[in-house]
């Protein structure tokens, strides 16, 4: 009876709860696996999840009594059919599916995965775009892309190259690996100049066509990101169009080594094809467990075989961690596939229900496997992230270095496992000597001139004036001027030979417009151009300009006067405040002598008209040393040895100042700068083509109405000379190096005021040519050693250099800053003088004053303050004799009295 209840109540549970209920673990778990079994990859990952399965069921501390089945699919490398593959496998209740090994299939079961909560966990996938946040049950074993194309990117900067064209499949893996490139590049101020995608299961002959193309477009570093399975061909068919050859530079992904694993020892043997080529190869620490795997598996094992064997064990412990934590296997119908209309049976795919639990004990996993510690960051990827960097010399693969994502290059292995995201600053960061295709070991330059006649075509302006900066001649047909003589020399200083040829641009009879002969370069019509060719916004929108060679702006031009002299020109050597300043010098002195002499000497005694008159023209007659009056104080003497040393250096740069304004001529002009220029509201001149135009009207607001179009230097100089009244101009707005030509040939202009405007010339060269970097370091070159200011020298300055033939608005006075330290001094010594007189007099009134009131009967009344400052200017008219003697009678009196 109480059987039959317990098998009527099982029977109802089974009715009611139709899901799989498991309450105790499993006897099985399913796990699937989807390969392309006939791949370089394929061929080691069956063998090595196998051998993974096996092991697994012999270690009882491994999901115990609980035995590990996998099933695998062929996707037979096409999407649909790994797609069906997937159907069958989930229909058998996995947990998880390793794999897929390719990325596109790998996106297309990402989004079942999400549907069904079944993690999805490949060991070979490597496209970046996986670990987004779209696909959260992907997970990955391997190492992404995402490191290795940084990897690859810090390769190229370490190497100085700044172009690079990529060959890539044309999937998934192919274009989302270059985009990342292309980014990393970016930060480095690198770029990819071509890219070359190749179709999947692409003939020779499209390679080679790909390939040809890419042969005469200058770059030589090339980055191939392809299969393992046909990534060789790429090098079979480039040793066969000679580009494997010296110059050339490969690099290569993961896929080459894999490829290599995968070889018999007899082929690697025969590898010249691959001379020269640098590749990135996952670090694996070797180990006894790894090499006993590959020595089971095959002699072809590569290292994804032992990425796949990790992986099932991660699996296997995720699965261990969950069973344990009382993790139920159960899975549940889709209420969405259930009511699909259609004849599709979707309603058999069942969801995982643990499967969000499975999937964080997975990322939990932490272990050391074959191919190191086996951990997960945030992003579902593997942190374990080094390469190793290989180079093929002839016969020999070589390690030359190692990369890692937190210590960048090392020449030393690196540990496995990393617990900061600091990168270490003591390893060694240098690489190791590589030999490059041709069999050399200097680093190539990584580009040559592209065209297959490999000289650059540089287009120069043929003017019709100002023809010293770049013309043809018409006699021989030569290409000369100052922007050429600059060019050639700049040559000079390049790291290597640049073969040219000239290409005249424009007739000769009138200027080329020079907005045209930027977008020929930018065109590919001319390679580059060399001329007087301002560096402005617009045009460095379309072509690369080097460093200026000239530095220019826009200047004014004016007509010069010359200044004559005047009636009161012997007042131009001081200014007024010199004047003011020595004026009152003169009176100061003259007075405090007065006062320091007055009580000794019998000069500057008298009636008070004759001691004022004395007073302000003995300091003035000490400018002609025939002052009548002689000082016989010692302070007196002291204050006229300093003035008299003040006077000899101001009457010595008075003279010096008069005699340069009476000699020298003063240039000036009314017109004083661009300020001045505009506001005068006169008619300005400017060179046709020039951007002056755009820049006065758009920047200064002058009225179009206003401007003169010139194109001559002879125009130039008849508007100037004729002037704003006669049909002419007031003055010339143009840049500097058109003024400096100018003025070199005339003498009635010059430049007024200063440069308003600050640019420069340069050579402009296609967008990204690396030729306009080594073309700035170059011209830096040739300036330090003064190479520029010398052909500038020669063309500009053969009748003195026209920048020295400035506006002189100011004659050059003397200021009293010049002179405020002797002023000072002088100052000081008068004061100090006057003080030390004041003190000594004070001292004999008081003194005079007590004799006084010794000699006389008290006053009844106080004596008030007037009275006292009244008989002190009494005292000091007295002369000091007659005081000193009346001192002397009170002591020869004092004896008598007592």
């Amino acid at each position: 009876m109480m059987g039959l209840l317990l098998f009527v109540l099982s029977l109802v549970l089974v009715l009611e709860f139709p899901n799989h209920v498991h309450c105790v673990k499993p006897a099985s778990v399913n796990l699937g696996a989807i390969l392309t079994y006939d791949s370089v990859i394929g061929r080691v990952a069956k063998p090595a999840i196998e051998a993974a399965v096996a092991d697994i069921n012999r270690d009882p501390s491994i999901l115990g009594e609980t035995r590990l089945n996998v099933f695998m699919e062929n996707s037979n490398c096409s999407g649909f059919i790994g797609l069906v593959g997937a159907f069958r496998i989930l229909g058998k209740d996995v947990l998880a599916i390793i794999g897929p090994q390719s990325s596109t299939i790998a996106h297309m079961l990402s989004f079942i995965a999400n549907g069904l909560q079944i993690p999805l966990v490949s060991f070979s996938a490597t496209d970046p775009t996986l670990s987004s946040l779209q696909f959260p049950f992907f997970v990955r074993t391997t190492q992404t892309d995402f490191y290795q194309m940084s990897a690859m990117a810090e390769l190229i900067e370490y190497y100085g190259w700044r172009q690079v064209i990529a060959i890539f499949v044309d999937n998934d893996y192919g274009r989302n690996g270059i985009s990342v490139l292309g980014d990393e590049l970016a930060k480095r101020k690198s770029s990819i100049y071509y890219k070359i995608a190749l179709p999947l299961r692409a003939s020779p002959s499209r390679i080679a066509d790909l390939l040809d193309k890419s042969k005469f477009m200058g770059r030589r570093v090339y980055v191939v990101h392809v299969s393992p399975d046909s990534g060789i061909d790429v090098f079979t068919i480039a040793y066969k169009l000679q580009m494997m050859t010296d110059g050339f530079v490969w690099l290569t992904t993961d896929w080459l080594c894999t490829a290599l694993d995968s070889f018999a020892s007899a082929k690697i043997k025969s590898l010249e094809y691959l001379q020269g080529v640098v590749s990135f190869c996952p670090y694996i620490p070797q180990s006894h467990q790894n090499s006993n795997l590959m020595y089971k598996g095959s002699s072809k094992f590569n290292k994804y075989g032992l990425y796949a064997y990790d992986t099932v064990w991660a699996v296997a412990r995720a699965i261990d961690e969950y069973l344990n934590g009382s993790g139920n296997i159960t899975f549940s119908h889709s209420n969405t596939t259930r009511d699909m209309p259609g004849k599709i049976q979707l309603e058999r795919l069942k969801i995982f229900d643990g499967g969000k639990m499975l999937l964080n004990k997975l990322l939990q996993v932490n272990f050391t496997g074959l191919t190191g510690t086996v951990r997960f960051n945030l992003e579902r990827n593997r942190i374990t992230t080094a390469y190793e960097i290989i180079n093929i010399d002839h016969e020999e693969i070589h390690t030359v270095g190692y990369w890692t994502h937190h210590s960048g290059f090392t020449n030393v292995p690196p540990k496995m496992s990393f617990e900061s995201g600091h990168r270490n600053l003591i390893v060694d960061r240098n690489l190791g000597d590589v030999t490059w295709p041709g069999g050399k070991k200097e680093i190539p330059r990584g580009w040559v001139l592209g065209g297959n006649d490999k000289v650059l075509r540089v287009g120069v302006p043929n003017r019709a004036s100002y023809i010293a900066f770049s013309t043809e001649s018409k006699s021989t047909h030569k290409i000369e001027g100052y922007c050429i003589d600059v060019f050639k020399a700049v040559l000079k200083y390049m790291p290597y030979a640049v073969p040219y040829k000239f290409v005249p641009v424009g007739d000769g009879l009138s200027n080329p417009n020079y907005d045209e002969l930027v977008n020929m370069v930018a065109e590919n019509i001319i390679d580059a151009a060399v001329g007087d060719i301002a560096i402005v916004t617009n045009r460095t929108k379309a072509v690369d300009f080097t460093q200026p060679y000239a530095a220019t702006g826009l200047v004014v031009v004016a007509p010069i006067w010359i200044s004559k002299s005047s009636k009161w020109v012997f007042l131009k050597p001081f200014t007024v405040q010199m004047w003011c300043v020595t004026l009152a010098f003169f009176i100061l002195i003259g007075l405090v002598i007065w006062v320091l002499e007055h009580r000794v000497n019998s000069d500057f005694r008298g009636p008070p008209r004759q001691q004022l008159i004395t007073m302000f023209l003995f300091s003035f007659s000490t400018l002609f040393k025939t002052q009548q009056e002689n000082t016989s104080s010692v302070l007196g003497r002291m204050v006229m040895m300093v003035w008299l040393f003040l006077l000899m250096v101001i009457t010595a740069s008075y003279t010096a100042s008069l005699t340069s304004i009476l000699t020298v001529q003063q240039l000036s002009s009314p017109i004083k700068g661009i300020d001045s220029l505009i506001a005068s509201n006169e008619p300005i001149g400017y060179q046709v083509g020039s951007f002056a135009h755009n820049y006065l009207t758009d920047c200064l607001n002058v009225r179009n109405s206003r401007l003169v179009p010139l194109g001559t230097p002879e125009a130039y100089s008849k508007a100037l000379k004729l002037g704003p009244k006669n049909g002419g101009v007031a003055a010339i707005v143009d840049e500097l190096p058109y003024v400096e030509l100018f003025l070199s040939k005339v003498t009635d202009f010059c430049i007024s005021g200063q440069m308003f405007t600050k640019n420069g010339w340069g050579f402009a060269f296609q967008r990204d040519s690396p030729l306009a970097i080594d073309m700035s370091t170059a011209i830096l070159k040739l300036s330090e050693v003064g190479g520029l200011q010398k052909i500038h020298d020669e063309w500009f300055c053969k009748k003195g250099c026209a920048t020295d033939r400035r506006d002189i608005t100011d004659p050059n006075q003397l200021h009293i800053n010049s002179f405020w330290g002797l002023f000072l001094l002088s100052g000081i010594a008068t004061l100090t003088a006057f003080l030390v007189f004041l003190m000594r007099s004070i001292r004999q009134f008081v003194k005079y004053n007590k004799s006084l009131e010794l000699n006389s009967p008290p006053e009844t009344e106080p004596t008030r303050c007037t009275q006292s400052i009244h008989k002190f200017i009494n005292f000091i008219d007295k002369r000091e004799e007659a005081v000193k003697n009346i001192f002397r009678q009170q002591q020869s009196s004092q004896p008598e009295i007592r």
